[in-house]
Parts: structure tokens; sequence; C-alpha cells
């Protein structure tokens, strides 16, 4: 029996499994293609999942897997018999207090194992429903049925895999892993000349990451991968003045507002987008912002001009709050519970409320300034402000005073985010190729070159780590690299991008665009769930690419065609 010992933060459990004669871990090498022959009458392979304390590989505890040969055939994977270990590792942030889970399940003879065997999932329980949902999985790797073979036989020796520790970008050889290892991104380019059944492996170590680029005609197969973010938008409703947009944790719950001159009204959806509903007839105003609780119950909208608005019944019914000024009201933001509320005037100062809207207190510690955007924390603690023409504002007391970051340059911001923490946030400037990042709640900034293109909106995930600016460019991790959509589908082919939100994982997502060119006139609303794409772009156009910690196994199958046996971490497909 083998000990599968699973650590988080709050419980521990264990599992035992008999690895039978003739199994092999996919990565680890086995039976006649191991390194070292097996003996007469111990021809498998042992395996050991095991929970780890804080360590160098996994800072926030995690599952590490040892596999060997059963060399002395005790059932016990010995120290000794140790031949690879690799790591499972909870997220960097250990506050969030979500459990890693582990899912064992079959798999079929097929592409993954040619005679079948099992398929070992790991992931964290982002919805905290105690079951490891498919977007949740972070690494996968196969456990396999080896072949039949003549008892007491050995087969002959693999070719096993070499590690080289790699500081810059190279072409890789067959049956060899790449530890990726610098501040910039690696580039490990596929082997041209290819035996069938050749491996590849990468491992990302330095903070730069890495990307697997392909020769002519190659491909990958990744339909095991978690499915693509953002890489698939569709219209939906019709063409408005769509002024703002907010999301429901899950991103099942939306709210618009239309705005305008002429004015507009507020529209929802409870099926992420899929269609939507006029709830209140006759409420025709300059909607400017509206946000929303976790779970979509309480919205709030301000009116440019006018005043605010509440909703308790997901924008059902909605009431004006009297105690609210008339002002020219900007943007909105909203606690997770949706009692906590801040509201920023153009050209005013900063309100905030403590009864989900009922009454409003002018904070005086806040600048007379042209306020462009406010995001807040989970507990509507923690807040960002950014001004336009001006510098970016914090605050911890829920917005009793306020802090100037001097680390924030001058400039016409145009779109701030905060994770749940409010210790992660985003920020852009009107129309720049550059994106904000902050990981101390704002006391220090750190530029991001994107693109040569401008961007004017942006959404964060409930941790932080993944991150969008309006529907062109996405982060994994944290703002450190970005990846550019290039898919025709997307809402910048046809408008610009005026609105922007997503859901607290960070996989659903709704954007709202402005006319061809820019101008202030009707666009359409655009969502995108995640999706699956089952290979990598034929050719040099493909690639997979994974930052520090995020690792991939490849197998050559033949034709140009490469298999993923196992990955680790958030990968990105093109």
């Amino acid at each position: 029996m083998r000990s599968l010992n699973f650590l988080d933060s709050s419980k521990r459990f264990n599992f035992f499994f008999l690895v039978l004669p003739g199994l092999l871990l996919a990565g680890c090498g086995g039976g006649g293609n191991s390194t070292s022959n097996t003996p007469a009458g111990t021809n498998h392979v042992a395996t050991a999942v095991r929970g780890t304390a804080p360590l160098a590989n996994c800072p926030a505890g995690g599952v590490s897997v040892d596999a060997g040969i059963d060399i002395n055939s005790n059932s016990v994977l010995d120290p000794s018999e140790v031949t690879s270990t690799q790591y499972i590792c909870n997220g960097s942030n250990g506050s969030n207090g979500l459990s890693t889970l582990v899912s064992v399940t079959s798999e079929p003879a097929g592409i993954n194992c040619a005679t079948g065997g099992s398929k070992v999932s790991a992931g964290q329980d982002a919805n905290r429903n105690d079951i490891l949902d498919t977007l949740e999985v972070s690494s996968t790797a196969y456990v396999c049925s080896g072949a039949a073979g003549n008892t007491g036989l050995t087969g002959p020796a693999g070719p096993g895999v070499t590690w080289v520790n790699a500081t810059s970008s190279v072409q890789a050889a067959s049956n060899t892993g790449y530890l990726a290892n610098s501040a910039v991104q690696v580039t490990i380019t596929l082997p041209a000349a290819l035996v069938i059944g050749d491996a590849v492996q990468v491992s990302g170590i330095g903070t730069g990451g890495w990307k697997i680029a392909q020769n002519v005609g190659q491909y990958i197969i990744t339909k095991d991968l978690p499915p693509s973010i953002g890489g698939i938008w569709v219209p939906r409703d019709a063409q408005r003045n769509w002024r703002a947009v907010a999301s429901s944790a899950d991103g099942t719950k939306l709210v618009a507002v239309v705005g305008g001159v002429a004015g507009g009204q507020i529209y929802t959806s409870v099926d992420s987008g899929g269609n939507w509903n006029l709830p209140t007839a006759g409420m025709i105003a300059n909607w400017q912002s509206v946000a929303s609780s976790a779970d979509g119950a309480k919205l709030v909208a301000v009116v440019w001009g006018g005043q605010i608005y509440t909703s308790l019944d997901s924008g059902a019914t909605w009431t004006l709050q009297a105690g609210s000024a008339v002002a020219n009201w900007q943007s909105v933001a909203s606690s997770a519970d949706g009692s906590r509320l801040v509201a920023v005037v153009r050209g005013g100062q900063i309100y905030t409320s403590a009864n989900s809207g009922v009454t409003w207190t002018l904070q005086a510690g806040s600048a007379v300034a042209n306020w462009q955007s406010v995001a807040s924390s989970a507990d509507g603690s923690r807040l960002v402000a950014v001004v336009s023409g001006g510098q970016i504002y914090t605050s911890v007391n829920s917005g009793v005073t306020w802090t100037l970051q001097a680390s924030s340059p001058t400039a016409f911001w145009s779109d701030v985010a905060s994770s749940a923490s409010g210790s992660n946030l985003v920020a852009v400037i009107s129309n720049s190729s550059l994106v904000y990042t902050s990981n101390d709640s704002g006391v220090t900034w750190i530029s991001h070159q994107v693109n040569a293109a401008g961007f004017s909106k942006v959404a964060s995930s409930a941790d932080g780590s993944r991150l969008f600016v309006d529907d062109y460019a996405y982060s994994s991790d944290f703002g450190n690299t970005w990846v550019m959509n290039q898919n025709n589908t997307t809402p910048h082919n046809v408008g610009s991008v005026l609105a922007l939100a997503c859901s607290a994982d960070g996989s659903k997502l709704i954007g709202a665009i402005t006319g061809i060119g820019g101008s202030l006139v009707a666009g359409q609303i655009y969502t995108s769930i995640p999706t699956s794409i089952g290979t990598t772009t034929v050719g040099i156009a493909g690639s997979i690419s994974g930052m520090q910690y995020d690792a991939i196994d490849l197998q050559y199958i033949g034709n140009g065609v490469f298999m993923v046996r196992g990955f680790a971490g958030n990968l990105v497909v093109h």
C-alpha cells in the first residue's frame, strides 16, 4: 500500500492505494522505459503522495509526488528508491483559506495511457463546494498501466530525462527537462528531429516564466488543460449607450446601465449574459456607474447630474436614496456583502455609506478632484481611487481618511480594480499601453509595458492573480506578464471597451463597447466564458506559456504532434 497524505490549511486527509506491477507515473518513466533496468520479479513502479509543510519548493505547503522502482518488493517506496519528485503547491496567498483537493479517476486506454490507468488532478477549491471543478484543476498527471511483458525479464533502458538549467532561450533536445531560470521569459523551442515517445519537460523557476515554441507543422494536444479564459467573446442584447457593468462573484448575475444625454435604463441578467431583462420601466436617466454585492442581490447605481439608487432584489425594484446629493457621480463600488459603499464625484469629493446606501457621508478628508474610478476590498475597509489628471489615493479605514500615494505618477487615470483583500491593485491610464500594479495596497506601483495599443478599463479576480485590460490582454500572474488576445471575435475589433467586469475567479467576463472609432455612440455588450481549446495553433504561431512554479510534460506521438502528459499551474495556450 502507498500512503497519500493531503495537507491543506485546515485539515489532513490520508489516502491509500496500491500501484500494480507494470504501472508508471507519466513523466517519471517506468517498466521498459526506465532509466535503469528493473530486477526480475519486481517489474513495477511505486509512488507516494505526501503533504508537505511550507518549504522552498512550496512556500505555502502542498503535495509532493515521489516515484521510483520498488526494488526490494516490500510495497513501500523507501527513500533510497525515490527517483523523481514533483510538487503540487498551494497558492502563494496563504490567507485565502482555500482547500487543496486531489481527485483520482479512471483513465481509459487512449492517447494519455495506451493501456489505461488513472488520472490524478489537483487544485484549490476556489468556490468552496468541496468538489474539484474543472476550472479549479491546476495540476494533472497520469498513472498508466504498462504493457504486459514476460515475467522476470527486464525491459531495455529508456531515454529518461536529463535536466538543464536554462537561463536564456534555447533550442530543446529530446528527452531533456529545462528549468527556466531567468527574470525574463525563457523560450524553449521544441526539437525538430524526434522519435515517437521522446519527451520534453519544462519547469518555471525564475520570475520571468517560460514559453514552449513550435516549429513549422508542429502542434500540441491540449484537451486536458484548463479551458482558455477570455478567448471567445459573444455579442449580447442590442446596441445601446452602455456605460457600466457589474457581476456577482459567480458570474451568473449581471447588471448593466445605459447613459448618455438622452438617458437610458438599467438591465439585468441571471444567466451570465445570455438574456437581458428590463426590470423597472420608466427609470430613464444618465446612468454612469453600477456595482454589485457578491451574491448579486444588492446593487447600487449612480446618475451623472443626479442621485444614487439602490436595489435589494437583484434589480427587480430600485429605491432613490434621498440622502444622496445631486452631483456628477462618476464611479461607485461595493463591499462583498453590499453594506459598505463608496462613490466619487467628478470635480467633487468622495462619499461613503455603511448601510447599503440608505445614508451617505461626505468624507471631508478626500480632496476635491476629477475623480475617475474607485474600487473596494471585500470587507469595504481598503479603498482605492484614481484621479483623471492626478494621482492615486488609498484609504484603510473605509474612506474616513485618504492618502495620496506619491509613487503613482500624475496621469489621466481611467480605471482601477482591487483584489478581495485590497492588497493587490491594478490601474490603467487612458489610451496608454502601460498597466500599473501594486501588491502592497497601493503604497508602491510597478508599470508594465503591455502592448502598443491603448487601454481604458481593467478587471481583477478576487485573489488578484488574474487581471484583464479591456478585452485585449490577460495576465495570470498578478500582472508580471501579459498575453495578447488576438482572436477576431473580441470586442476590440468592433469598437472601444467602455466597461469591464469579471467573476471572482476571473473565468467569466463581461464588457461593453462604444461605437467604431471610440465615440460615445451605441455599442454592444459582450460576454466571455471559459472555452476549451483542443490544440495549439499549428506551426510557429502556436505556443504554451507558464510562469514561475508552473510546469509541463510533453511527449511526441508522431506526425509533428505532442500531447500533454502532465502540468502544474495556470498555463496559457495559443
